[in-house]
């Protein structure tokens, strides 16, 4: 191969991920033809919004076009004909990933609905000088279980298996530390890993 070929638009374009919004999100309300009912507002600390005409809503767990359809239901029945609503999420401190242990920058930040783990790390500052690469942890809930699997990075630089997507209350655990102590008889198994490790923690 001569060069590196251009991508197609569909490698550009990563599937999305449905942003849910949460408490203390801002969000863009705009009802169309309506100017005095659109505004950015908060999310209360309960996960509801409260609007003019609309009453109180609740907006916790719904995309932002799930949360159009219930203002536009509760408008229909009450003052407008056809009402027309559209919400952007401007601001999301409920989507937010926890990057933890030997990270330049551990913190909370914000999970776009393309978020992976390379990318994740990235936003952390990448890797502090001392950190163990085939050692990264991300701890996730799933239908109610703790679940945790165990990434090497350098494996997936080298194509060994896909970077893994990255979700809302995701915890990232880069190098030694109690949840990642669980692994510690499984590493000892297999020196190289060829694919994630995933195991239900409780």
């Amino acid at each position: 191969m001569e060069a590196l070929p251009a991508p197609n638009r569909q490698d550009l374009t990563a599937p999305d991920r449905p942003a849910l919004i949460g408490p203390l999100d801002t969000i863009q309300v705009d009802v169309f033809n309506v100017p005095e009912l659109s505004r950015e507002m908060q999310v209360d600390a309960s996960g509801r919004i409260a609007m003019p005409l609309a009453g109180t809503i609740d907006a916790r767990g719904r995309t932002a076009q799930e949360l159009a359809s219930a203002i536009e239901a509760t408008l229909r029945g009450r003052y407008i004909r056809d009402p027309q609503v559209t919400i952007n999420i401007k601001s999301s401190v409920s989507q937010v990933v926890t990057i933890d242990g030997q990270v330049a920058e551990p913190g909370l930040y914000p999970v776009t609905n393309q978020m992976t783990l390379m990318r994740a790390i990235a936003s952390a500052k990448g890797f502090s000088e001392f950190a163990r690469q085939d050692d990264v942890v991300i701890l996730r809930t799933v239908d109610g279980r703790k679940m945790a699997a165990l990434y090497n990075v350098a494996a997936i630089r080298r194509g060994a298996y896909d970077d893994p997507p990255i979700y809302a209350n995701d915890v990232i655990v880069v190098g030694d530390s109690p949840q990642r102590r669980l692994f510690r008889d499984f590493v000892s198994l297999s020196p190289i890993l060829a694919a994630p490790l995933i195991a239900i923690v409780q």
